[in-house]
């Protein structure tokens, strides 16, 4: 295994930076994410470090060594690509055996190796079929030994999954978290889907604009975003302006004014500790007090509002309340009583625990915005 590091990467289009100062390691062994819309500059980031694209300025090393002069079949890096790019002339063992072949690998390494990758991805008795005689799960997995087989030093994969079906790519999340905890290998998967990098990544960066908003373990970056746009982007998040007006060193608290109520705001949760703010908190934390029930000690409350959508959604029940002067706001209820137990037009107020609130720069307006150019020649 190797490390890979990429250094103030730059990449212009005309005017346009699809790259703009990217610095990032990924360590031996991980799955790493890279998460983000069309345009952000994840694929530009992945082609850049397989040699696909040159950096106008920057570095990308591979265990030290700037490998920016280094042809793409020098690198030793594999790749997956969302369309597989299997030859459908071939058979399966013969697209796997592809690139040992070109190597000049002895015969019978070559049919062990085949053999071997074959087993890991499960395909094993397959091998004589042709692309067009496999479902689009087992053309993935023949790519993917294409690329193992290699026994490149770290695998990237760009949108490997996204021509699967929902079913499928879930099947398909698990099975690649198999094989890359059983070889070993540093994954670096591009992808928009936030379920999947949350479901399959060790460390995830959300990318927009070219620049890494945020970078950090999947459970980090949900339960304590740094900026509007990551708190927006993975998962969703309902922000509302207010400004600090107290704190605490002695409880560890801030004191937010939002419309005219005292929310309370971890200090070690809020990016700055006065002036303004966008208080933050996830649906799933919020509950709905009605008939004047009341709060917990410690909690939150905003309100009162009305109830204006109720969405019924299997395992949970989703709710749009609106309070006045401040907007809309989203609830998910886990349906334990079998089904919404609120129905629209039903007053209520809203309460959460201080804990899963957060505070982000006020004037960080949401904005998910961004250039197309993640399918440039």
């Amino acid at each position: 295994m190797s490390t890979v590091a990429v250094t103030d990467a730059v990449k212009k289009y005309d005017a346009v930076a699809a790259l703009d100062g990217v610095t990032m390691t990924f360590r031996d062994g991980e799955f790493f994410g890279l998460l983000g819309p069309s345009g952000s500059g994840k694929t530009t980031l992945l082609r850049a470090i397989a040699g696909f694209v040159t950096l106008d300025r920057g570095q990308v090393l591979i265990d030290g060594q700037d490998v920016g002069g280094v042809p793409v079949h020098a690198r030793n890096i594999g790749m997956v690509f969302q369309n597989y790019a299997l030859f459908p002339h071939m058979s399966v063992a013969e697209n796997v055996a592809f690139g040992l072949e070109v190597r000049g690998r002895p015969r019978e390494d070559v049919a062990q190796s085949v053999k071997d990758a074959l087993a890991m991805v499960r395909l094993g008795g397959l091998e004589q079929r042709k692309p067009k005689q496999l479902s689009g799960g087992q053309q993935q997995r023949v790519a993917l030994a294409r690329a193992l087989v290699n026994r490149p030093s770290v695998l990237l994969l760009d949108e490997p999954l996204g021509a699967l079906d929902l079913k499928l790519r879930r099947q398909m999340q698990l099975e690649l978290k198999r094989i890359q905890t059983e070889v070993g290998l540093t994954f670096v998967h591009v992808t928009h889907d936030q379920e999947e990098a949350m479901t399959m990544a060790d460390t995830v960066a959300v990318m927009n604009r070219g620049r890494i908003e945020q970078m950090g373990s999947p459970a980090e970056l949900y339960e304590l975003p740094r900026t509007a746009f990551v708190a927006n982007f993975l998962g969703q998040s309902n922000l509302v302006a207010g400004t600090v007006v107290e704190s605490s060193p002695a409880t560890g608290l801030l004191g937010v004014d939002v419309g005219g109520s005292r929310i309370l705001v971890p200090a070690h949760r809020s990016v700055r500790t006065r002036g303004d703010v966008l208080v933050g908190v996830r649906p799933e934390k919020l509950r709905l007090l009605v008939d004047g029930q009341e709060p917990g000690v410690g909690e939150n409350v905003l309100g009162p509002g009305t109830v204006i959508d109720v969405s019924f959604m299997g395992v949970s029940t989703q709710y749009q309340v609106d309070v006045p002067g401040l907007g809309t706001f989203g609830v998910f209820a886990q349906n334990l009583l079998g089904g919404s137990t609120v129905a629209p037009g039903a007053a209520v107020h809203l309460a959460w625990s201080a804990d899963f609130t957060f505070a982000l720069d006020g004037a960080d307006a949401p904005d998910e915005g961004t250039v197309d150019l993640d399918d440039e020649p």
